[in-house]
C-alpha cells in the first residue's frame, strides 16, 4: 500500500486518516467537496483535489488512472446532526458509495476500504424483531447497511477487493458535532444536569487517533470481503463509560440516570466484538475513554 485516494479526507475521521497515513510514508490523494481543505495540512506526499463523489462521471475525468492501489471512502452527507434522518440524502450516500467503489476499480485500484457504522447491526437488530417499531433515527444506519450489501456483490462482480472497517463511537479533539460525547461533554463545561437514560444498554467509544490507526492496519493487512470493528476492545454497559467520564471531566457532578427514555436496541458485547481486528490487522485501541474524554473536554473549552 504505497499510493491511496482518500475521499471525505477534510472531514473529522478523514483528515486523521490522512495524516496517519502520510505518517507512514504513504503518498495521498485527499479528495473532498471543499474547495480549500480547512483540516488538512501541506505535506510532501499530499495531494488535494475539490471532488463531488456524487457524480462518478467527473471523477474519472478528473483522478489519474493506474497511480493508485487502494481507495479509503468515507465521503458521506449527513452524518450527524438532522440530516441523518434524511432517507433521500442516505440513499443518495449509498448509490454513491457503490459508484465509487467501480471508479477506484477503473482507476485501477485493488483494494476499496469503506468506512461502515456499528449501527449496521443495530438497523438489523431492529428491523428484523417482531413487532419492533424503529424511529427515524436508524435511517443512517440503513444507508450505510444498504451500501454495505450493495457494494459487497459488486465488488465480487468486478473483481476488486472490498474491506469494511465498522466504526463503534468515533470522538475527540476536532468533532463539532452534536453527538453524544460532545453534548455531554458541553454540559459539563456549561454546568447543566448531566441527565442520562437509564444508561444500561451495551456501548463502545474509541478516540479519534485510534480511529485513524485502526484504517491504516485494516487497509493493508485486512482480509478482502471481510469487515472489522474498530473499537476500544472494552464495550460495556454505557453507564460505565458515563461515569468515567465525569469523573475524568467533572468530579464533582452527579450523572442522573433513568430521566431520558431509551428507545433505541442494545445489542449484545459480541457485536462489539474486535478480535478479527486485532488478529487480522495488528490493531489495538491505545486510548482510553478517561484519556480521551479528558483531551476532548480540555479543546471544547477553547472553541
Amino acid at each position: 500500500m504505497k499510493n491511496v485516494i482518500i475521499t471525505g479526507a477534510d472531514g473529522f475521521v478523514g483528515s486523521y486518516t490522512v495524516n496517519y497515513f502520510l505518517e507512514q510514508g504513504v503518498k495521498v490523494l485527499a479528495l473532498d467537496i471543499v474547495e480549500k481543505p480547512n483540516r488538512l495540512v501541506d505535506h510532501d506526499n499530499l495531494t488535494y483535489m475539490q471532488c463531488d463523489v456524487m457524480n462518478p462521471e467527473k471523477m474519472l475525468e478528473l483522478l489519474p488512472a493506474d497511480d493508485y492501489d487502494t481507495f479509503v471512502h468515507f465521503a458521506w452527507a449527513g452524518s450527524a446532526g438532522a440530516a441523518r434522518v434524511d432517507y433521500n440524502l442516505q440513499i443518495k450516500n449509498a448509490l454513491s458509495t457503490v459508484e465509487c467503489l467501480k471508479v477506484a476499480k477503473e482507476l485501477g485500484c485493488k483494494r476499496f476500504v469503506c468506512a461502515g457504522s456499528i449501527m449496521e447491526y443495530e438497523v438489523e437488530a431492529a428491523i428484523h424483531s417482531q413487532g419492533s417499531k424503529p424511529g427515524m433515527g436508524y435511517i443512517y444506519g440503513m444507508g450505510k447497511h444498504i451500501a454495505h450489501c450493495m457494494c459487497k456483490s459488486v465488488a465480487v462482480d468486478i473483481g476488486i477487493e472490498l474491506v469494511w472497517p465498522m466504526i463503534t463511537n468515533a470522538y475527540g479533539v476536532g468533532e463539532l458535532s452534536p453527538r453524544f460525547v460532545n453534548t455531554t461533554l458541553r454540559k459539563a463545561i456549561n454546568g447543566e444536569p448531566l441527565q442520562f437514560t437509564a444508561a444500561t444498554q451495551n456501548y463502545d467509544f474509541v478516540y479519534i487517533t485510534d480511529v485513524a490507526r485502526a484504517f491504516y492496519l485494516i487497509a493493508k493487512n485486512g482480509k478482502p470481503f471481510c469487515e472489522y470493528m474498530i473499537g476500544s476492545s472494552n464495550a460495556r454497559p454505557l453507564r460505565e463509560f458515563i461515569i468515567e467520564m465525569q469523573q475524568a471531566v467533572a468530579p464533582d457532578a452527579t450523572p442522573i440516570f433513568g430521566d431520558v427514555p431509551f428507545t433505541g436496541t442494545n445489542m449484545p458485547l459480541s457485536t462489539f466484538d474486535t478480535t478479527a481486528t486485532e488478529g487480522d490487522c495488528g490493531f489495538k485501541a491505545e486510548v482510553s475513554f478517561a484519556q480521551g474524554t479528558k483531551m476532548t473536554y480540555d479543546w471544547l473549552k477553547t472553541v
